[in-house]
């Protein structure tokens, strides 16, 4: 972005110290600059953040000296990313809504919107960088702890143009330093963390107003019953807490994790101990991908693409060989086995700092050697 160009820039501010430090650098390159908070999600039950939120937005504005609009996109988030949670999480996978709502709000009826307020531009808080060389690219952020292109990946590449993403040259401790200094008082207001429309409340309990599982047996892979679920629905692979199976008098003091879901017996399969052969993959399958530009060249061409892949946010780039398979997905191969590889969760490719897309997994594949893997993230 050339700051000898002023652009007029509406920011996705969310009352939070990201974007209210991207709406400061671009004021400060001397754009034309205003900000547009949306609320996304609406309760009375205290748990949504979002009447807090505004009035944090409020405060930066008046702080920075820009303007302030607000737009209700509740209906639309409903519609366009909580349905799918939800259709996802009855199909027994574990759905990533942060991607939706990149794809579906901020980066479609929010810049819709935006474009009618009279915006060149829209920007946010991302830690992502844009190359607005021929093709367009989508980089990783500079901050390798705080990077969210993998979140960022099902955007299209039209809209991408059309962003500025002000913090992807920064490490969050400068962000925190610059908001500290032009005396914001969300400088140190913590990350959000977890699912937005759910907040602090139990994940259970948040999920059962809306689809209801049937309990049945928590059981080992040779059939012997340790505990009892709530319904296989609640519950994600690799999940450690939340099972409520003690120690075996025969067994191991090492913690049980979800290795497996049995739907047609309504059984969820338990397994001791993080290095677990059925915790392990060789590879996945994926439904059909979401690419940043076009297909690349080898795949196009019929043979393997050789990359990286995180198969989950803030998990180290896995070296692997792509291919398409028969029904217009992506066959993924790792070079090493990799832990609690999770249907519903997006497989995001990587050639070095390039974000290329990425697809939902639909299933893994067993790993035929697994290996006591050190170094990876769990879920």
């Amino acid at each position: 972005m050339d700051p000898q160009s002023p652009k007029k820039i509406i920011v996705a501010l969310s009352g939070g110290v990201d974007s209210a430090v991207a709406a400061i650098q671009l004021v400060r390159a001397g754009h034309d600059v205003a900000a547009l908070h949306m609320t996304n999600w609406e309760d009375d039950e205290g748990y949504c953040t979002a009447a807090d939120d505004l009035q944090d937005a409020r405060s930066i504005c008046a702080d920075i000296g820009i303007a302030l609009h607000h737009v209700n996109f509740a209906a639309n988030y409903r519609e366009q990313v909580f349905a799918e949670f939800l259709d996802e999480h009855a199909r027994g996978r574990t759905p990533n809504p942060d991607v939706l709502c990149n794809r579906e709000i901020k980066f479609g009826v929010f810049l819709q919107y935006a474009k009618r307020l009279g915006a060149d531009l829209i920007a946010t808080g991302h830690y992502a960088r844009i190359d607005r060389s021929s093709p367009i690219r989508l980089l990783k952020g500079m901050d390798g702890n705080k990077d969210q292109s993998y979140f960022l990946h099902q955007v299209d590449a039209t809209a991408l143009a059309q962003a500025v993403f002000p913090l992807g040259e920064m490490q969050k401790s400068e962000v925190r330093a610059i908001a500290n200094d032009a005396g914001l008082s969300v400088y140190d207001k913590p990350d959000s963390t977890g699912i937005c429309f759910i907040g602090e409340r139990p994940f259970r309990e948040f999920l059962a107003k809306f689809i209801t599982g049937e309990p049945g047996d928590a059981v080992t892979p040779d059939g012997r019953i340790v505990g009892k679920h709530e319904g296989l629905l609640y519950y994600t692979l690799g999940q450690r807490q939340g099972l409520g199976i003690g120690g075996l008098a025969d067994g191991s003091n090492e913690p049980w994790f979800v290795a497996a879901k049995d739907e047609k017996c309504n059984q969820l399969i338990v397994v001791q101990g993080r290095q677990h052969p059925l915790l392990w993959s060789d590879g996945l399958i994926t439904s059909i991908p979401h690419w940043i530009n076009t297909t690349p060249t080898e795949l196009a061409a019929g043979t393997p693409l050789r990359c990286a892949v995180k198969t989950r946010y803030r998990q180290a780039d896995v070296p692997c060989s792509v291919s398409l398979n028969s029904a217009d997905g992506l066959h993924i191969v790792f070079d090493a086995p990799q832990w609690a590889v999770t249907p519903g969760q997006y497989a995001v490719l990587y050639a070095g700092d390039e974000c290329l897309g990425g697809a939902p997994i639909d299933s893994a594949i067993p790993a035929e050697n697994p290996v006591a893997a050190t170094g990876l993230t769990p879920l």
